[in-house]
């Protein structure tokens, strides 16, 4: 229970989504209030009951104004799965998601009076900032890369950025989050089981992953403490190649990892979105660490029991 001097009341978008969820449960649960930014009333209402979750303001886009002007947080994690077959329509979609969420929340805060204004952001972006490589090691210093996924994050970022220079900005570039309902793995296992558990693609690349506990507890700490500002990865610290990351979940799960996952089955699921899997990059948290932030799962053989453990 925290006391009423510190409760916060936190506005978010992406709410509905696979990390948003968890994020607003760990906000009820800890006593705070929570505004539920969204383009759909009715299919928030569906995700958050009003029997289950009576202390929830659901408001649609032209709400949005009015409640992050009583907020002492955003959170923003609006944007469209990239773990989606990719057509131009959708890789347009993928980026404009991302830029218009923004764009709307940055405005809406710089529009509050100065009273009224939220006191800090925090904006989700992605691993995807740094392009892929399979030999090169990325912290929050690294420059950013050359294809698409890259370029998304980059005027992601740019437009959080416009925020006003009050409110303290916290850019998280998530990699890979695990989870029980959703997100990269819920689309890997059923892959997975039909090839009897073995790696996807060359099992080179790397895998910069995250368990969904320890990047809600990671925006949850971006929120209260003031430390927490500019860039920070949200990866757990031990990434691992997929061909390891396929072996623990073989083990965790009973299967053998012995079979590879062809290449044109994921692009069979996952179009170019693929590449998200495909192409990976090590990502270390650096700045997490410096902080003093404590992983629940640093390694991904725990995070992976944890999961497939979970009722």
């Amino acid at each position: 229970m925290v006391s009423q001097a510190n409760q916060m009341t936190v506005s978010i978008t992406g709410a509905t989504g696979f990390i948003g969820r968890r994020l607003v449960q760990k906000l009820i649960s800890d006593d705070h209030k929570v505004h539920v930014l969204t383009r759909s009333k009715s299919q928030a209402r569906v995700v958050f009951p009003e029997q289950k979750y009576s202390g929830i303001l659901i408001a649609e886009e032209g709400e949005w104004e009015q409640c992050i002007q009583g907020s002492t947080a955003v959170v923003n994690l609006a944007g469209l799965s990239i773990s989606t077959r990719w057509s131009p329509e959708i890789k347009r979609e993928i980026k404009q998601s991302r830029i218009n969420a923004t764009s709307k929340v940055v405005d809406c805060i710089n529009k509050a009076p100065a009273d009224l204004r939220p006191s800090v952001l925090v904006s989700a972006t992605a691993v995807g900032y740094y392009g892929t490589s399979e030999t090169h090691s990325f912290d929050e210093t690294s420059p950013s890369g050359k294809d698409y996924l890259s370029e998304v994050c980059r005027e992601w970022e740019a437009k959080a950025r416009e925020v006003n220079s009050d409110v303290r900005l916290v850019l998280i570039r998530i990699g890979v989050v695990l989870g029980k309902d959703g997100g990269a793995l819920a689309k890997m296992i059923p892959l997975f089981m039909m090839f009897a558990g073995g790696p996807l693609g060359s099992g080179q690349q790397w895998f910069s992953w995250i368990h969904l506990d320890d990047l809600v507890n990671l925006i949850y700490e971006s929120l209260v403490n003031p430390s927490y500002k500019g860039v920070i990865n949200g990866t757990a610290p031990h990434p691992v190649r997929l061909s390891e990351m396929c072996d623990q979940l073989g083990q965790v799960t009973g299967r053998p990892s012995w079979l590879p996952v062809p290449e044109f089955a994921l692009k069979a699921v996952l179009g170019e979105g693929a590449s998200v899997v495909l192409d990976g990059q090590r990502v270390l948290p650096v700045r997490a660490q410096q902080l003093g932030f404590s992983f629940k799962y640093p390694y991904v053989k725990d995070a992976l029991r944890a999961i497939i453990n979970e009722k």
